[in-house]
């Protein structure tokens, strides 16, 4: 048996109705675990992604990121051909899953409810910006506002400035994870029942459960949660602190752990000190402590601090730009960002799924296709005639291009 055939989701055939960032995270995680993930592209600029900056050779680092593994098809869908021409397809594979603004697809005939009466096999998932349910249901969002709505900017920044967006987007692709635990659950259900069904989640739901101790706990403290810059509520010391000549980043969440960390910097008169007796004192003294830490860290580079810290088992990490986490030699102990190759590019490298599976492993195996690239391929193998993909060519309702060419 072959490695592809060994991989959890193999055999599993995908119509991925996604664009920008959620939907495509869900489905590549589906494509990296096995799954045949059919990519359908609106024509001319296909998904959105496609058109977000920063670019490699003319190529979004957002598309490449997020779509290997996939094919690419191009149909129309606000044709009604092309919606037939989906109907078509969701009538053989596993798994739809889109994340349109609600009551788009609806007006298509390309919604859920539609799709799984003619398929009662098929799971179909929605993936939307503010859930099924509610008056706001049907609205537009992106991760920053659902940040923002979720009470998660609120607590995200530094103490003196304004809350911040978290530097990625990790409502999308949160909101993929989750989606990708409901097909997946949704799976062995089918696989026990024979039965199809329909599953969900939003950015907003994704949001609300990551606050999830911050919303528990004001039911005791009545106090809203502020920024803490690189600190944490619960803990202290804990968050950045500057050396010599860079940020030294401690993650101290128990007395045994502190009591670790003075020995190492030598400052032992702080395990009798009250102010610093315990985590409930530290916290209450917080400021007093770190401005004690930052004087002592201050007079040694950040190597000679890790070194020392490290020694003592004391959690602590540089707080390392992009170009540093590429060079850190445990990245590339495990072998994060795989090289695959790519039609334009031919090859390019993107980050692996951060899960082990000994004997069924999750492989990134293809770079990310360009826009209609697949499209007569996969309708050949999904039944539709030479006669009707000329004349769907003609008529526009799909396009098969390739470096400005078309190709059959």
């Amino acid at each position: 048996m072959s490695n592809e055939e060994l991989q959890p989701l193999s055999g599993i055939q995908v119509l991925d109705l996604t664009s920008n960032i959620s939907g495509p995270s869900a489905t590549a995680i589906l494509a990296d675990l096995g799954a045949e993930v059919i990519k359908v592209e609106r024509p001319i600029q296909g998904d959105d992604a496609r058109g977000m900056g920063p670019f490699i050779k003319g190529e979004s680092a957002y598309f490449l990121a997020i779509n290997r593994n996939k094919k690419s098809v191009v149909i129309d869908i606000k044709q009604k051909e092309g919606q037939e021409l989906i109907h078509r397809l969701a009538g053989q594979v596993d798994l739809v899953i889109e994340n349109f603004r609600r009551g788009v697809l609806e007006k298509y005939g390309l919604d859920g409810s539609t799709l799984c009466k003619n398929n009662p096999r098929l799971i179909y998932c929605s993936l939307s910006a503010y859930g099924e349910q509610g008056e706001d249901s049907s609205k537009p969002g992106y991760d920053a506002v659902l940040q923002a709505r979720t009470g998660i900017m609120s607590i995200t920044g530094s103490r003196e400035e304004e809350p911040a967006r978290a530097g990625v987007s990790i409502l999308d692709m949160g909101s993929g994870m989750w989606s990708v635990i409901a097909i997946l659950s949704a799976l062995q259900h089918r696989n026990r029942t024979g039965a199809g069904q329909m599953v969900g989640t939003s950015l907003f739901e994704t949001g609300a459960y990551w606050m999830n101790y911050h919303l528990t706990a004001y039911q005791g403290t009545k106090k809203d949660p502020v920024p803490l810059g690189t600190s944490h509520s619960a803990f202290a010391p804990y968050g950045s602190y500057q050396t010599a000549d860079d940020l030294l980043l401690l993650g101290i969440s128990n007395d045994s752990l502190f009591h670790r960390l003075i020995r190492a910097i030598n400052r032992n008169e702080w395990e009798y000190d009250p102010r610093f007796i315990d985590n409930e004192n530290r916290l209450n003294h917080r400021d007093e402590l770190d401005s004690l830490l930052n004087e002592c860290f201050s007079s040694k580079p950040c190597d000679y601090w890790l070194s020392r810290l490290d020694e003592a088992g004391v959690p602590c990490s540089r707080i390392q730009k992009v170009s540093q986490v590429l060079k850190d030699p445990q990245f590339q102990a495990l072998e994060m960002m795989p090289t695959v190759s790519h039609s334009s590019l031919e090859t390019v490298k993107v980050p692996r799924l951060p899960i082990r599976l000994q004997k069924s492993p999750a492989a990134v195996k293809n770079g990310a296709p360009l826009l209609g690239e697949h499209t007569i391929e996969v309708l050949r193998q999904y039944g539709v005639s030479e006669k009707e993909i000329n004349e769907f060519c003609e008529k526009g309702i799909i396009e098969n291009k390739k470096n400005g060419g078309i190709f059959i």
